[in-house]
């Protein structure tokens, strides 16, 4: 009758409903009370509305057959629908399209039949004649937002609509993908038990019980799926604006290279694109979880493609999709799982792209022309090193507005994005994931807490001033402090690799490499960086450069700096007699940045002149990384 979306929650407030049969009304229900009886009936054989206890409708409510003529409209339903004061009585069609552009909250839907279209389609275009006479334009819908618990309620461009005009909505696919993950885990665990039953490893008696046993890990592996998902929207709506011209690039390459059909699916035309870039507006939530699904499917193809499914780190990322009693008992049977690279391929392209977002992999092909395929292992391999997953997890589980928890995630992005591209840039390709791990991630977890002692004025005023108005906004101190500092953590990659090269202590390294920034000012010039435009791929690119070109000469200097300086110095001290031994070529680089710097906010030129002339301070032919 209704699903059990309305049992989700005893807080809720129906104060309208239909189905085929009939139309309920309850303008001011008792929230207690109507979420029992809605449970009583879920319980109930083939029960209708016309089982609700009418004792426990509101003044006013009642429940009508869509058979009668007319329905009598009270004074407390005409209030709760939003109708005009003179309307006394409808017609069943009548009503249901009141309810359809009811002022409510939420509008959910739990049936058949495609109510709300786009003001573009026709009736015929829809394709379901049966509700031509109530189905509404997104347009005019009322209701903050629609959960679909039914497929094809809404048209595509219906969605949009409803979206542009101030709605929120994703898609059927997307609200409904817990069942669709729910069927992959049953099939898949079925698939082991029964190889298990039949290698003599548990008893056939055992099969379902141990089925059953499973019931809520199942729920619990299902719903962590689909709230990562959920999360990943959140993030991509509140960057939708700023990264339109990205997710441009990205639907033109997905029509070009992979036969993406944008009138099929929904996603704007460039003129279109071209229109709301000029209204500061991006893609609506359904656009993003269309392109998100071309993006996984693409990713997903490309994967199990390569050789990356063989490999080791796949098979222990793998094992997780089962649940805890499994892997306890079956390790290695479900290391030789007949779907296994499947079941990895979908594990990884989801972390792949929830946490990394719709255009990470795109954007590393932008960047450094990087293949999807690189690009997933070079996920792999920073999640790895910098305990990634512990993180998005804690950012996850922390009890936080939304609009903070958005905020946590798109700063551990930048964290991810420019270790990626370090990655990329300067170690052998195609990536050895494991070798990369060991050489990097003992170091990084040796190193991170210790970040904050490192860091010197300008610098350690801003990951103070952030962490205290990240805890201001309620995250704990911890993960604050670990988000705050997690930007500076990324050059942690070069002070490794100075230390393994110049054969000298990490810590060592570490602070003589921040106290450059600072003695620098390196972080002004990157926040400078940062803040230039970046409305096409050129722009984009410029920006990268200078920053790596800065990063690139900061790695260099550190070098220098290391080779006339002792162990037992300070960094300050290590940099008086650096600026001692080069005093002439210092000078006139200073000079010329102390001029950029009283210029006010430097532009792209400024900010090249600025990266050159750090550059030429280097003394030593060591540029990059080994």
């Amino acid at each position: 009758m209704f699903g059990n979306g309305m049992l989700l929650s005893q807080h809720i407030k129906l104060v309208a409903a239909f189905d085929h049969r009939h139309i309920f009304l309850d303008p001011n229900p008792d929230p207690a009370s109507s979420w029992a009886e809605r449970k009583r009936m879920f319980a109930l054989e083939r029960s209708s509305w016309a089982d609700y206890n009418s004792a426990l409708i509101s003044t006013g409510g009642g429940v009508y057959s869509k058979e009668q003529k007319s329905i009598p409209i009270s004074p407390e339903v005409r209030d709760v629908l939003g109708l005009d004061s003179d309307v006394v009585e409808m017609t069943p069609p009548q009503l249901v399209r009141a309810i359809l552009l009811a002022p409510v909250d939420l509008f959910f839907n739990g049936g058949i039949g495609t109510y709300v279209k786009a003001e573009s389609e026709s009736q015929a275009d829809v394709g379901d004649k049966a509700n031509d006479a109530v189905r509404v334009n997104g347009n005019q819908v009322r209701a903050k937002v629609i959960g679909e618990g039914g497929n094809l309620g809404l048209t595509s461009r219906g969605r949009i609509e409803f979206e542009l005009n101030g709605g929120r909505v994703n898609t059927d696919a997307l609200d409904n993908s817990a069942g669709v993950d729910c069927s992959d885990h049953e099939v898949n665990i079925k698939i082991l038990i029964d190889s298990l039953v039949s290698a003599g490893k548990i008893e056939a008696s055992e099969r379902t019980a141990l089925l059953e046993s499973m019931t809520d890990d199942v729920a619990t592996l299902v719903l962590a799926d689909n709230e990562s998902q959920n999360n990943l929207m959140g993030t991509s709506r509140a960057n939708a604006a700023s990264l339109l011209s990205v997710h441009a690039r990205q639907i033109a390459y997905l029509v070009n290279e992979r036969g993406l059909d944008r009138e099929l699916e929904a996603l704007p035309s460039e003129k279109e694109i071209d229109r709301r870039a000029a209204l500061g507006i991006g893609l609506t939530s359904p656009e993003l979880a269309t392109l998100m699904a071309h993006v996984k499917l693409g990713l997903k193809d490309d994967l199990l493609a390569s050789d990356a499914p063989d490999q080791e780190v796949t098979l222990r990322r793998m094992v997780h999709y089962f649940p805890d009693v499994l892997r306890e008992r079956f390790d290695a049977e479900i290391r030789q799982h007949p779907l296994r690279k499947e079941i990895y391929a979908t594990m990884l392209v989801n972390s792949v792209v929830d946490c990394g977002g719709i255009t990470y992999v795109y954007r590393l092909f932008e960047d450094a022309g990087t293949g999807s395929v690189d690009g997933l292992k070079t996920y792999v391999a920073v999640e790895a090193i910098f305990g990634l997953r512990s993180l998005w997890d804690r950012i996850r589980h922390a009890d936080v507005p939304v609009a903070v928890s958005d905020r946590l995630t798109l700063d551990m992005r930048r964290l991810l994005d420019r270790a990626s591209r370090w990655l990329i840039s300067y170690r052998p390709q195609p990536l050895a994931v494991g070798a990369e791990i060991n050489r990097f991630a003992e170091g990084i977890a040796e190193l991170s807490p210790k970040l904050t002692t490192w860091l010197r004025g300008h610098d350690l005023e801003i990951v103070t001033k952030q962490t205290e108005d990240l805890v201001a906004l309620g995250v704990p101190f911890d993960l604050a402090s670990d988000v705050a500092s997690c930007l500076y953590g990324f050059s942690l990659l070069d002070i490794i690799d100075i230390a393994d090269i110049a054969d000298r202590d990490g810590a060592e390294v570490a602070d003589l490499y921040f106290t450059l920034m600072d003695d620098l000012r390196v972080d002004d010039l990157l926040t400078a960086v940062s803040q230039l435009e970046r409305n096409d791929r050129w722009h984009s690119l410029a920006r990268l450069a200078i920053r790596d070109d800065i990063y690139s000469s900061l790695r260099a200097l550190t070098m220098d700096v290391l080779s006339v300086g002792e162990p037992d110095e300070t960094g300050e001290q290590k940099i008086a007699e650096w600026e001692f031994t080069n005093a002439s070529r210092l000078e006139r680089a200073r000079g010329t940045l102390a001029e950029i710097f009283a210029s006010g906010e430097p532009d792209l030129a400024t900010l090249s002149v600025a990266a050159r002339q750090i550059r030429g301070m280097i003394r030593s032919s060591i540029t990059g990384p080994a």
